[in-house]
């Protein structure tokens, strides 16, 4: 393994990784990914600037992601088998997107739109001030179904290939996207290589994300879930988003995608999934898919570790 670690090891140590993020939680203070944010924030602001801007963001890039990835793989050589299942629950966003979509369906269920709105506004970066309850609903669940592969899938799989370092690498070049890959004047330069090393790093666990969702669909929802998948996806800008969403609304058999609003201007974006549009329940089924694709990858590991621990001491 590239960490050094045998698989029974990187097995046990995502078992605890997970374990750590569902009891935790999100921490409150001192969150690394937001002290890294304003790191990224301070880069681009120094550097963004001038000409050659694709050039500048890919020494942006390196200069944010590379020193930390580096200094994770040394403190990990260095202190041991806990490093990695810390780093992991730092990297893992499993309970803290329930904690972030749930709060929208009670509103929506106590007929609080405003409130709704405002909690949906923090996940997303679309209009929500007129929002309707189907629309928060669709932005929720959309929410959820992307950032399952985003916030937990893929940091799962680079912990398996690399440990926590792994985990780390990638979350951080998740967040670089996050923050420069966009298409706008500002970033289409500057954050092309963001965008384009988030597209690399994602792209094969995005397809095993997007599998889950098929193999989980609830009864009838599996043939749905692949038909959406290999039929809509190519027409989401996204690459990686395009699989993970279509294969999700497939499976829970909702429409999501459609026009959407942003920074006032309204986007048309291809319609996801096949039957009636979300409904504010549809956020918690959303959620109970995205835990139950997370549970499946911690079985497959943690059997995959027992076949390869009793095939070495039997």
């Amino acid at each position: 393994m590239l960490t050094g670690l045998s698989f029974v090891e990187l097995a046990l140590l995502l078992a605890a990784g997970v374990a750590l993020d569902l009891l935790l939680g999100e921490a409150r203070r001192w969150h690394p990914l937001v002290g890294f944010g304003r790191i990224a924030q301070a880069l681009e602001s120094w550097l963004n600037r001038g000409r050659r801007r694709l050039g500048r963001g890919a020494g942006a890039w390196m200069l944010a992601v590379l020193p930390f990835a580096a200094l994770a793989w040394w403190l990990c050589a260095q202190a041991g088998l806990v490093l990695h299942a810390v780093l992991l629950y730092f990297c893992l966003g499993l309970r803290s997107l329930r904690d972030h979509t749930l709060p929208i369906l009670r509103a929506l269920e106590a007929d609080e739109l405003d409130r709704a709105r405002h909690l949906t506004s923090r996940i997303v970066s679309r209009d929500t001030q007129q929002a309707t309850p189907s629309e928060l609903a669709r932005a929720g669940a959309e929410s959820l179904l992307e950032n399952g592969n985003d916030a937990v899938f893929g940091t799962l799989f680079w912990f398996l290939v690399a440990g926590g370092p792994g985990a780390l690498l990638f979350r951080l070049a998740n967040t670089l996207d996050a923050m420069w890959g966009y298409r706008s004047e500002r970033f289409n330069l500057f954050g092309r290589v963001a965008a384009r090393a988030d597209d690399l790093l994602n792209f094969v666990p995005a397809r095993l994300t997007a599998l889950s969702y098929v193999v989980l669909a609830p009864r009838g929802g599996h043939a749905r879930a692949w038909r959406c998948w290999r039929s809509q996806a190519p027409a989401w800008s996204s690459p990686n988003a395009g699989p993970v969403m279509a294969s999700g609304a497939g499976a829970l058999g909702i429409a999501l995608g459609g026009a959407a609003r942003y920074a006032g201007q309204l986007e048309a974006r291809p319609v996801l999934g096949s039957g009636p549009a979300a409904a504010p329940r549809d956020i918690l089924r959303a959620w109970r898919l995205v835990l139950a694709s997370a549970l499946l990858w911690l079985a497959l590991a943690g059997a995959a570790a027992l076949v390869l621990y009793w095939g070495r001491h039997a």
